[in-house]
């Protein structure tokens, strides 16, 4: 006998137009994905269509690819001359590092949750959350700085603009924050299709930037001098090539930046057509096709980094890189403007400003994406977080915060990026060493622990020279956990139960005592023995004046993992003894299940049940924060909250009795 338990019972009056519209369309962002749900959840799940696989890619590429943007400008700035060498550095960590762990990634978690859920996985108990929420706070530091730093840059190159400069240059903090609540209107609006825009900026974007491209090697090879100049101060600067190599490496965590936009390709994977005989758990045609974007978007952006980073190091002065400079966080746009023109110029600043904008649309649908996932699940999110509406508007607002704190700058917040881009390479490149370790696959393990060397060692080198980033990954963690918390607290005494099932023993148990008076008595079950359930009940009637022909039924709750907040509870029916009837339960947590069995019961004979309890020794304080932390402890006066709160009505509700 099964019987699902609504998630709430109460009286509430009809709700305001404008709290049906806030939580209207609750979000299906995570829901039925692998680390959001059971296997059964994912099979319930409609099937998605979803679209050629290069298409997909532009979506995640509105994020990858607009970091030309900025990104030539920021390695000119850490690099200097070296910046070309250092790129190439670069390429070749995210072509032999970063490209082989996403793939890997993409078969181990095909549903769109990512190196979290792979994660999340290996550890149970409260240290598996703890790890979780770790995560999910460098997480949200990558996308959110994702967010301002994309409008930021966006407004640089608006400001910078030779038409707009002197009306709009001294309004570059308040053009950012008017794109980061533009980009907040739209999802408050309802973001139902971005791939066909996402297509058509990345296209307009990359041609323009081809363009670009083109006419800075025409002028590299009509004014051979530059190269030479180049090389000549290089060598100058720094000796021989070894030296140059060396250097390159150490600075090469500054250039990190350039390695974004992975995460986000493993994050559109359920928009992945594939093939038409894919399963939701045997997505074969999905993971191909989403190694073929993954593989195909970086090479592409390989190729733009190196020329890119080639053509404005010999091309653009050193000075008009730092801060006030007009290449500074605009260096190809400042070659667009010299070489091609004003109107071109202008063309590619607009283009640029679209898909940095958009940018910071493909970062808040992977926040909308990853934080229901994962925080309502653990009870560490009201209920109003699965919906999109009031999300976005809590994203809106600490966007806004990002931004004054950072002064729109693009070159403050890229610390603060580029730790929340490694710390979630690392955690994958660890992800996927254990997952190949467990597969027996020694060389792939040697590989993937190399590579998690190398981002782990980039990490740290990161967050040393630049602990900015890490601070605020900081804040964003405490915040997280913190709330977390306290709405983990304030929803404790919820049901927290999904479905009871009976097995057939346990039915006839309910059945057969439901003819007379449900009486249960809650035990806490110690050696089982004869003696144990023989003293329970004399103890129990004695209490309570229960008269001897009243039968009493033993419930006993077994903890399994009481970090876990929702459940589906199993009953199983046992004769121990030869006389003494027991429901067995498996629960995260006593109080809850107690609960929703005294509900299920009701609701099944249409009889008020009893239980008996016996006082908790103990401080009560203490036992509350077992009850909290190990699902056990002052049970008898929290099993009767929580069925206060999940029946208003007095007159229906199960009674409690402590002895």
């Amino acid at each position: 006998m099964t019987t699902t338990v609504p998630p709430e019972r109460s009286s509430t009056p009809p709700r305001s137009r404008f709290r049906a519209w806030l939580l209207e369309g609750l979000s299906d962002m995570g829901k039925h994905q692998s680390g959001g749900g059971g296997a059964a959840e994912r099979e319930a799940a409609p099937a998605h269509k979803g679209q050629r696989w290069w298409r997909v890619m532009c979506l995640t590429g509105v994020d990858y690819f607009s970091t030309l943007g900025y990104q030539p400008g920021i390695a000119a700035l850490a690099a200097g001359l070296l910046s070309p060498i250092a790129t190439v550095v670069l390429v070749l960590v995210t072509l032999a590092g970063a490209l082989p762990v996403y793939r890997r990634v993409a078969e181990e978690s095909p549903h769109g949750a990512g190196s979290i859920a792979m994660l999340e996985r290996l550890l149970s108990f409260w240290k598996g959350k703890l790890f979780v929420l770790t995560l999910l706070g460098f997480a949200a530091t990558d996308f959110l700085i994702t967010i301002t730093l994309s409008a930021a840059d966006a407004s640089t190159h608006l400001v910078e603009n030779p038409h707009f400069a002197t009306a709009l240059h001294s309004h570059q903090m308040v053009i950012t924050l008017v794109l980061v609540a533009l980009l907040g209107a739209v999802f408050l609006k309802g973001f139902l299709e971005a791939i066909g825009i996402a297509v058509v900026l990345v296209g307009l974007y990359l041609a323009l930037n081809v363009v670009v491209v083109i006419a800075g090697f025409w002028h590299v090879a009509t004014a051979g001098h530059v190269v030479t100049d180049w090389s000549h101060a290089l060598t100058a600067e720094r000796g021989n090539v070894f030296v140059m190599i060396g250097v390159s490496l150490l600075i090469f965590p500054k250039l990190a930046l350039g390695m974004s936009g992975f995460e986000t390709g493993v994050a559109v994977m359920p928009n992945v057509a594939g093939d038409p005989g894919d399963t939701e758990e045997r997505p074969v045609g999905r993971i191909r096709d989403t190694k073929k974007l993954l593989t195909t978007a970086a090479l592409i952006m390989s190729v733009f980094l190196i020329c890119t980073s080639f053509i404005t190091t010999v091309l653009i002065p050193k000075k008009e890189f730092e801060t006030g400079g007009k290449a500074n966080g605009r260096a190809l746009a400042y070659l667009a403007h010299e070489y091609l023109g004003s109107v071109f110029g202008t063309v590619y600043d607009f283009s640029t400003i679209a898909i940095l904008w958009f940018a910071g649309a493909s970062a808040m649908a992977g926040l909308l994406n990853l934080m229901p996932r994962y925080l309502p699940r653990y009870g560490m999110a009201p209920h109003w977080a699965r919906a999109v509406r009031p999300m976005v508007l809590v994203f809106t607002l600490v966007a806004f915060l990002v931004t004054w704190i950072f002064d729109a700058s693009v070159d403050k917040q890229g610390g603060a990026y580029a730790t929340g881009v490694l710390v979630l390479m690392s955690s994958a490149a660890l992800a996927v060493t254990i997952a190949a370790r467990k597969a027996g696959q020694r060389r792939w393990t040697v590989v993937f622990a190399v590579i998690s060397v190398v981002f782990l060692y980039t990490t740290v080198v990161n967050v040393v020279e630049r602990p900015d980033g890490v601070k605020i990954g900081a804040c964003f963690i405490a915040g997280i956990i913190l709330v977390s918390l306290l709405s983990r607290l304030a929803r404790a005494f919820e049901l927290r139960v999904t479905s009871v099932e009976l097995d057939d023993m346990a039915t006839r148990f309910v059945r057969d005592i439901a003819s007379r008076r449900n009486r249960f008595i809650a035990n806490e079950p110690g050696l089982r023995d004869a003696a144990e359930y023989r003293d329970k009940v004399h103890q129990i009637r004695a209490d309570n004046d229960i008269p001897p022909e009243d039968d009493l039924v033993f419930v006993e709750v077994t903890v399994l993992d009481a970090s876990e907040f929702e459940s589906a509870l199993r009953v199983t029916g046992h004769v121990l003894h030869g006389r003494y009837r027991v429901l067995s339960l498996e629960s995260s947590s006593v109080p809850n299940a107690l609960a929703a069995l005294l509900l299920h019961v009701r609701d099944t004979t249409g009889t008020k049940p009893h239980i008996y309890f016996e006082w908790t020794e103990g401080s009560p304080f203490t036992n509350f924060l077992r009850f909290f932390l190990f699902g056990h402890g002052e049970v008898a006066p929290v099993t009767r909250e929580v069925l206060r709160e999940a029946e208003p009505d007095r007159s229906r509700r199960p009674r409690v009795h402590v002895g």
